[in-house]
């Protein structure tokens, strides 16, 4: 029965992979399965890291088994490796070939600088950010980076964030405005470029590992690939000595204690002690494989590499014509693009004046037939004038007939009044002279009826008289 296989999960800067392992498989085994599967060939800088089961971050050992070296194992979760560069170049441009390789260097890196792991000033991080942003979408784009388009984007460290009294879109806009100086340059080149200002940053590519001096004193060691650092436990940044590669004699540790041998033998030994042995091993480790590839940068390139450089170079080249083909086939759209621009405008120039002399004809036609029913209307107007004029001049004519008709009438009606008034005058004096003959005969007749008064008046007085003079 063949011995039970064991999963593996390898966790890459930009994917995930799964194996199947046997027991006895090596860690070289499962290092060369990965580097085949994502057709890496720049092997030396890489390396497989683990958590062991003291949660101290660790490299698989590739001369042993894995399944016999100190892995954090889970029930419920397979074995997990990260894959990581262990070793950096001196110089990224030089160094670093193969297009694979800069972009797991260039996605580790960012990582470690939107961590702080990396130490960043604030205008470095926005000009690597600007370069982050072209290797992730290429050019600028207003239409499609719109602003507030990339708040959601890792770009600046948290550090950077919180340090300014700035908004997110304020630090986008900033982000943006060197974005746009990239316009152009491959995704590939702008990798490079972040690469090229990262390498001059003083945390890049050191391994930091706590030790104490004779004194006590706490320091960081710090192992790079132009040699070693001592650093004081509050500044990674500034080293308080420096042992070059090419200064250093030997390096040795017994048990906990670490020494670094000068070249100058007339130099004293420098020694320091680590926490736990097994962290000499590792600085131990990462110094021999740090020394090896200095020495290599400084020895003729050996065939793989030469060989690999020219590949690079032809794949560049061919990147590059690549690129120009684009670009002139862009600059043919473009100018296509124009020139059917221009042809559209002109379409649109013919377009819009035949509608506007058309709508000036269709404005003329109906100015023309707005004049016909207006010289219709005119005639029309005129002919009615001219009846009301004709039956205005025949009832002028009646109005004279009956005006003078009924001047005759009135004349008429004048005469019969003045003789009627006429005829009333005389009636009045008649009526005057009848009334004026009435008084004169009342005034006889009351001068007649007064004579008769009196008349009767002394009569009875006669016949009182009389009367008593007989009764007497």
């Amino acid at each position: 029965m063949s011995p039970k296989a064991v999963n593996v999960r390898v966790l890459t800067m930009d994917s995930e992979l799964e194996f199947a392992i046997q027991p006895n498989t090596t860690g070289k085994q499962l290092f060369d399965q990965v580097v085949k599967t994502i057709a890496l060939r720049e092997i030396w800088f890489f390396g497989l890291q683990y958590t062991d089961s003291k949660d101290f971050p660790c490299w698989l050992k590739l001369n042993k088994k894995v399944l016999g070296q100190d892995i954090k194992k889970s029930s419920s979760q397979p074995l997990t490796f990260k894959f990581r560069a262990r070793f950096f170049p001196e110089e990224v441009s030089e160094e670093l070939i193969q297009e694979i390789t800069q972009k797991l260097f260039f996605l580790q890196v960012k990582e470690s600088i939107l961590t702080d792991e990396i130490y960043c000033p604030p205008e470095t991080c926005v000009l690597l950010a600007s370069y982050a942003m072209q290797a992730k979408h290429g050019d600028f784009n207003e239409e499609i980076h719109r602003p507030g388009s990339l708040v959601n984007e890792r770009l600046l460290p948290k550090r950077v964030m919180e340090q300014f009294q700035l908004s997110p879109e304020e630090w986008e806009k900033r982000v943006v405005n060197w974005w746009k100086e990239h316009r152009g340059m491959l995704k590939e080149e702008a990798m490079l470029e972040y690469l090229k200002i990262a390498q001059d940053l003083e945390m890049y590519g050191v391994n930091y590992f706590d030790i104490r001096n004779k004194k006590g004193t706490e320091l960081y060691l710090g192992v790079d690939a132009l040699g070693l650092n001592i650093y004081d436990k509050q500044d990674k940044l500034t080293p308080k000595i420096g042992f070059p590669w090419s200064e250093i004699r030997n390096i040795s540790f017994n048990d906990k204690k670490f020494v670094i041998k000068p070249m100058e033998k007339k130099s004293p030994d420098f020694i320091f002690y680590a926490p736990r042995l097994r962290i000499n091993r590792r600085i131990l480790s990462l110094c021999m494989g740090n020394h090896e590839l200095y020495m290599r940068r400084r020895k003729t390139d050996s065939i793989e590499v030469q060989q690999m450089k020219a590949q690079a170079q032809e794949e560049k080249l061919a990147r590059l014509q690549e690129r120009e083909r684009i670009q002139a086939e862009i600059d043919r759209r473009k100018q296509a693009e124009q020139e059917r621009e221009a042809m559209r405008r002109k379409v649109e120039d013919l377009e819009r004046n035949a509608a506007e002399a058309r709508r000036a004809l269709e404005d003329q036609s109906r100015i023309t037939k707005e004049l016909e029913e207006k010289r219709k209307q005119a005639e029309d107007a005129q002919s009615r004038l001219k009846q009301e004029r004709e039956e205005a001049e025949k009832e002028h004519e009646r109005m004279m007939e009956r005006v003078r008709y009924e001047q005759e009438e009135k004349d008429k009606i004048v005469q019969e009044i003045e003789e009627a008034r006429r005829l009333a005058e005389q009636k009045a004096i008649e009526a005057q002279q009848k009334e004026n003959e009435a008084r004169e005969l009342e005034e006889q007749l009351r001068e007649a009826k007064m004579r008769v008064s009196q008349n009767d008046f002394i009569l009875n007085r006669k016949d009182i008289f009389l009367f008593d003079y007989r009764n007497w």
